[in-house]
């Protein structure tokens, strides 16, 4: 016998090992006494080996087994002490733990086995051991150069389960500042392209980010499985540090995140991602916009500070406010890019909360939106530094802009101040373009009558071409020098004149031409003070031209203005705006159905499109009366005739008449099928838009025939009817 009575036995251990409620410490204990007193410890070694086998072809993760497995790496490295500095005293360790070298070595020969248990088994000791040693173990050079061998072999096993122990055994041996590390690559190869999503997860727990690596677990935070894609934002929450990331990967990270399919993923990134970086920026939520220009990310950045209100006690979310002066505005100079939307993001996150957040709505709102107009001077348009300050204001005043939806417009008073602050707005001249569309989507929200948002935007077109003038009458003194400089300029004619017969009896030419050019600039100096006197003659008191366009007639002034323009994205948008306008009054029906049906027969496809949708609209609303119906137009603006192009336009070309001619079917079955039970016009638009491209039906020929004495419009009429 090995050992004495009072002494644990290899069995014993064992057997007291399988069961979950021993202390394995006692255990160890126990048995590492018996080897201690041991002399010659091989028989020992052969033993303990011989009872570990029955354990490793155990392949199920039966929880006996799974206790003999960490028995035996507690014990196999208890020999194992922390190393010192030295290389003497490093050998002397080696020498003092055969036990753990001899487990090694026994592994290493054991993980080509047949057996997927055993294999398993063995990658799964590996892992433990190197696990369960100290934080600056070393090992023995060649131990550790087979130990890595072994892993990588494994890592490519059949079996998922070898592969993910294998993977899990390397951790220790990956050299992260090392390009060329052969565990880095490895674990680089299993990312990309192992099939096994638990192998991935694997990989990425483990795995030590790098300038190397970072980028393959970013992408990981795509992976196809939720399970992956989760591990990968734990993995970034919890190993790389905010600044290690470019601003393009961390907005990627969130707009993936926070709209990630799996709410098990959307909670990761908000419960641990946004609080790990908030933490390692000492809490400062402006400092974290400024990480994600929100000059570019607007979107992004509102949706992350959505998930942080989400998840932040209510008396915290006013610690980033603005701070409202005595006239509850705010103060022009408090304002930055990251702190305006952090406003805008929690007055609409409050609002949210309905009754619940009034109060504290009432807090965060001014009485009325701070207007931010950039304007630069020519020789700041050169200026960089000048530009970028332009656009940080451009996008602080669209901010401030979208703050109007957290306005209370419900009475009628506030609502009347916003739109007429929003109508300033789009009249103002400095007012960038970028903001226009913005400005017209909050002032139609506001208005809800149809009519009246047709009448406020002629309105505003109306102010914009032509802007309120404001003529201040001439001044009694200023009146009378015009007459005495227009005198003086009479006096200097007539002299001219009597000096030019004299110099032309003299015979004196050269000088007769030099008094004519005199004469000519005298006459158009008189005619200019005459021109001015005309004008300003009934000026004698202040006037103001407050002449308004009829909402109509402004909206299609402009329209028809822009239907000969020489860019076909505006013709087509002009066609389309006085289809529109159309639709809401029949006597602009009758001034322009026949310049739309012109358009859609001369223009080109795309335009020609909206104009034939334009005229079935009109048609579904109005009925067929409008085809017998003569109106007198007014004179149509000219309409541009596409141009012969080059061979290469021929394809877009016969694609645009394809287009054109399913748009014409679904309109005339549309027609159709509102008429059903009224009799159709046989001079339906089925007849003229048959055959567009050869224009050789009965209704082109007839237009032909009379295209010699009749207008563009006249053909089209006659053609229809």
């Amino acid at each position: 016998k090995m050992t004495g009575e009072s002494d644990l036995s290899i069995k014993e251990a064992f057997q007291r090992a399988q069961k979950g409620h021993n202390n394995k410490a006692k255990l160890v204990a126990s048995l590492k006494n018996t080897y201690n007193k041991l002399e010659d410890k091989t028989l020992f070694h052969e033993e303990f080996i011989q009872y570990l086998k029955h354990a490793m072809i155990v392949y199920k993760r039966e929880p006996a087994v799974e206790n003999v497995i960490e028995f035996v790496s507690k014990f196999s490295t208890s020999f194992h002490t922390p190393s010192a500095e030295g290389g003497e005293e490093e050998e002397d360790e080696e020498d003092e733990n055969p036990f753990l070298s001899y487990m090694f070595n026994f592994l290493l020969e054991s993980h080509k086995a047949n057996s997927h248990a055993v294999r398993f088994r063995v990658c799964q000791l590996i892992n433990k051991l190197l696990g369960s040693m100290a934080e600056n173990a070393q090992i023995d050079d060649d131990l550790f150069d087979g130990i890595h061998q072994a892993m990588l072999v494994r890592v490519t096993d059949k079996f998922p389960n070898v592969r993910i122990q294998a993977s899990l055994a390397m951790a220790r041996l990956q050299e992260p500042q090392n390009h060329q590390c052969p565990t880095v690559n490895a674990y680089l190869l299993i990312l990309e392209n192992d099939s096994n999503p638990e192998v991935r997860r694997a990989v990425l727990s483990c795995i030590a980010p790098s300038s190397l690596t970072l980028p393959k677990i970013l992408k990981r935070t795509r992976d196809v499985k939720e399970s992956v894609r989760k591990l990968a934002y734990q993995v970034l929450s919890d190993k790389v540090h905010i600044r290690a990331l470019s601003i393009a990967q961390r907005v990627s990270l969130l707009q993936q995140g926070l709209h990630d399919a799996a709410e098990s993923v959307r909670e990761v990134v908000q419960v641990r991602l946004l609080p790990a970086w908030l933490n390692l920026l000492q809490g400062d939520v402006l400092e974290l916009l400024h990480k994600l220009d929100v000059e570019n990310c607007s979107q992004t950045a509102l949706d992350t500070l959505t998930a942080l209100f989400t998840h932040t006690p209510q008396d915290q979310l006013l610690h980033h406010r603005l701070q409202l002066d005595d006239r509850m505005l705010v103060p022009a100079g408090s304002l930055s890019c990251e702190s305006v939307l952090y406003w805008r993001a929690l007055c609409e996150f409050v609002k949210t909360k309905g009754d619940e957040g009034e109060e504290m709505l009432e807090k965060l709102l001014p009485e009325a939106v701070y207007e931010v107009c950039p304007v630069l001077s020519e020789e700041q348009k050169g200026d960089f530094a000048q530009l970028e300050l332009v656009m940080t204001k451009e996008f602080i005043s669209q901010q401030l802009i979208h703050l109007t939806g957290c306005l209370d417009t419900n009475e009628e008073g506030g609502r009347k101040r916003v739109v007429a602050v929003l109508q300033e707005m789009l009249v103002l001249p400095q007012t960038p373009p970028s903001l226009v569309s913005l400005l017209t989507e909050k002032l139609l929200t506001l208005i809800p009558d149809d009519h009246r948002r047709i009448q406020t935007v002629a309105e505003v077109i109306s102010e914009v071409r032509e802007p309120i003038v404001i003529r201040q009458p001439l001044d009694e003194n200023e009146n009378r020098r015009k007459q005495v400089k227009l005198a003086e300029v009479k006096v200097g004619i007539l002299e001219a004149k009597q000096a030019l017969e004299e110099c032309i009896s003299n015979q004196e030419f050269n000088r007769a031409a030099e008094l004519k050019d005199s004469i000519t600039d005298l006459e158009n100096l008189r005619n200019n003070i005459l021109q001015e006197e005309n004008t300003q003659q009934d000026d004698k008191e202040t006037e103001t031209r407050m002449e308004k366009v009829h909402t109509h007639h402004g909206i299609t002034h402009t329209t028809e203005s822009h239907i000969s323009n020489a860019q076909p994205a505006v013709r087509n948008m002009a066609v389309v705006c006085l289809g529109t306008c159309a639709l809401h009054s029949k006597d602009l029906v009758n001034t322009h159905l026949v310049l739309l049906l012109q358009i859609a027969q001369l223009d080109e496809a795309k335009i020609r499109i909206s104009a034939l949708r334009s005229v079935i609209d009109l048609l579904l609303l109005y009925g067929f009366t409008l085809l017998s119906e003569r109106p007198s137009p007014a004179p149509r603006p000219p309409i541009r005739q596409p141009t012969r192009k080059t061979r290469r336009r021929g394809r877009s070309r016969r694609r645009g008449v394809s287009e054109l001619r399913t748009e014409t079917a679904e309109g005339l079955a549309k027609l159709m099928y509102s008429s059903a039970g009224s009799p159709v016009p046989s001079s339906s638009p089925d007849r003229l838009w048959y055959n567009p491209v050869t224009g050789t039906t009965p209704d082109y020929a007839t237009a032909s025939e009379c295209s010699s004495s009749c207008t563009p419009g006249e053909q089209v009429r006659h053609t229809l009817l």
